[in-house]
């Protein structure tokens, strides 16, 4: 009857197919997206409300599992028993005794403790007998043996338990303000019972984070802890940290989720006590960021409803389209290969002859650039080789010359001198021998080279000077390793060779071009024109041929020309009795840059 009485048998076949089509597909979606809107958004609180509080229990778990593993830190100090009859000691007959004594304490604990393999430990302190022993990672303030050490002297009885001071309970700051609580243990001697001392470990709150990672919402939403008494002492925005919650006592005192409304607020907090503790958690989240989604299907649906009505009205013009736009993507794609970029790939998912023809590109794509990333990955691979052959090749002459040096200092009794160059040495084969990195923060650089020049001085004293001046966060950026040796290394030595003292100065600093910078100017004899012009065109040859010319040079430049491309690389300038400048430029590498050339890179 309602076909009878509208005519469609009047109106021509397009106009029946579209009519059709909008009460098949209009109607249904404008019905089902209401219905879904108004489900989700009434479903969605509650069921946000049951799983957050398990995940915040959960949490719970994890971070007094992690204490408890931080409170049986301290038994470690009993593993050493020099330690232990350092603790016994009332007093001290002379003061070199004592400073020696406080050495060997202050060793282990950052051997055992600091380096020992945890993160999260930013310093340990041991008060016995009125001598404080320390070690840490960063430099701090507020504790001391004055009178802000004294709540948590020897003397305090603890009943054999520890406990756990927040960061506001204690007048103690690391540098960077980083949030961190402080565990309190006293240490019994064994034989007699008698207090040995009062330990303090300061631990970073970065385990809170790991804890509640599952946790970390987008939008709005926001984590923090608090004592019995409403201060938070932690919190996902560090402003609030050691304030009070102005809401504290409205919030139930059960655990789950609840809403709070207001002029400026509408939002859903979660809640869970801790087991060991008089703490609480709490999630908040805004209310309209749980409903985001439906906010956007909503306004998909609208979409929707547009895009149906005007593929119903231009359908014959899309199906012409359909096959005329993949062969024009595919010619396209063809010049660009003609250009050599073959890291290409046409997108069509159909199975008529048009996607038969886009797979076969694709794989012939694949394939070419396979073959291209394997012969790029065989030439790294036999750089690197160079690379380390380098590293043998000067290593055990510096090594033999820097432990002559070492055993001077012995003979000449000088303590100071041996303990820094044998520290500076250790720190360079630790990074001599990291071999996993093909770049690494150019901090990391700096320091291995300030490490070098610094025994270098040892060696020479006075002979040599040199400043290095970083214009650029050389935490955030990345560089090959080892280039800046090599050329040091020649500007030593060819230095030293007819001048008295030897002025090394390192600029890092980004171009105006967006291009890291790094030059090494020194105060050497130089080089004259006809030599530097040969010396600069050896850069771009074989750096295995004539290993007697610059062959560090070389090797530097024709690294980093692989890495990055020709643009990049060495470039000297010299003139005679005016000393010599290597400028050695890279693109500025971040970090996750670094990390698609390396598979991974060090942190800075």
């Amino acid at each position: 009857m309602i076909f009878r009485h509208v005519r469609l048998r009047n109106y021509k076949l397009m106009t029946k197919l579209m009519i059709t089509y909008l009460l098949l597909t209009v109607i249904p979606i404008s019905v089902l997206g209401y219905v879904a809107y108004s489900q989700y958004t009434n479903s969605v609180e509650e069921q946000v409300g049951e799983y957050i509080p398990k995940l915040l229990e959960q949490a719970n778990g994890n971070i007094d599992h992690h204490l408890d593993e931080m409170k049986r830190l301290p038994d470690s100090l009993y593993n050493s028993p020099q330690v232990i009859e350092i603790l016994r000691k009332d007093s001290y007959q002379s003061k070199s005794n004592l400073l020696r004594d406080e050495f060997l304490v202050n060793s282990f604990l950052s051997r055992t403790y600091i380096n020992g393999g945890n993160s999260d430990i930013l310093g340990v302190f041991l008060l016995s007998k009125n001598r404080l022993y320390k070690s840490t990672k960063v430099t701090y303030s507020g504790l001391g043996l004055e009178s802000s050490f004294l709540p948590y002297g020897q003397d305090l009885d603890l009943e054999g338990k520890e406990e756990v001071l927040l960061p506001y309970e204690t007048n103690l700051k690391f540098k960077g303000n980083p949030p961190f609580i402080l565990l309190m243990k006293q240490l019994r001697d064994f034989e007699n019972q008698e207090n040995l001392g009062t330990m303090l470990i300061a631990v970073e709150l970065t385990f809170f984070e790991k804890a509640l990672s599952n946790l970390k919402e987008e939008g709005q939403s926001s984590i923090w802890m608090t004592d019995s008494a409403g201060r938070i002492f932690f919190h996902t925005d560090p402003e609030f940290i050691g304030k009070f919650d102005d809401k504290y006592s409205e919030y139930p005192r059960i655990n789950g989720s609840f809403r709070t409304t207001g002029l400026a607020d509408n939002d859903l907090i979660s809640t869970a006590d801790f087991q060991g503790n008089d703490w609480k958690i709490f999630h908040s989240i805004p209310l309209s960021d749980l409903t985001q989604e439906a906010d956007a299907v909503r306004n998909g649906t609208i979409i929707v409803f547009i895009l149906v009505v005007l593929l119903s009205i231009g359908i014959s013009i899309l199906l012409a389209w359909n096959v005329s736009n993949p062969l024009n993507k595919l010619a396209k794609l063809m010049k660009q290969v003609e250009k050599g970029n073959f890291n290409v790939d046409l997108l069509i998912d159909s199975r008529d002859e048009v996607g038969t023809l886009a797979k076969s590109f694709n794989s012939m794509m694949q394939e070419i650039n396979q073959l291209i990333k394997k012969n790029y990955q065989i030439e790294l691979r036999q750089k690197d080789a160079e690379l380390y052959a380098l590293q043998s090749q000067i290593n055990p002459h510096f090594m033999y010359n820097t432990l002559e040096t070492i055993g001077y200092a012995v003979e000449e009794e000088e303590t100071e001198v041996v303990v820094k160059m044998v520290t500076l040495l250790g720190r360079m084969l630790r990074y001599s021998l990291n071999n996993k990195d093909r770049v690494v923060p150019i901090s990391f650089e700096v320091l291995h080279t300030n490490n070098y020049l610094t025994i270098q001085k040892f060696r020479f004293e006075d002979r040599i000077h040199f400043e290095i001046y970083e214009e650029i966060d050389t935490n955030r950026y990345y560089t090959p390793k080892f280039i800046l040796q090599p050329i040091i290394e020649n500007a030593i030595k060819y230095g030293l060779e007819e001048y008295q003292t030897c002025v090394i100065q390192i600029f890092i600093r980004k171009t105006a071009n967006n291009e890291l910078m790094i030059k090494v100017k020194d105060n050497g004899p130089g080089i004259d024109e006809t030599v530097l012009s040969k010396l600069n065109g050896l850069l771009g040859k074989d750096p295995m041929a004539g290993r007697n010319s610059g062959f560090g040079l070389r090797n530097v430049h024709a690294r980093i020309a692989m890495i990055f491309g020709d643009p990049y690389g060495l470039e000297i300038k010299s003139k005679i009795h005016e000393g010599t400048e290597v400028i050695i430029k890279i693109p500025m590498l971040t970090g996750e840059q670094a990390a698609n050339i390396s598979g991974g890179v060090e942190s800075a």
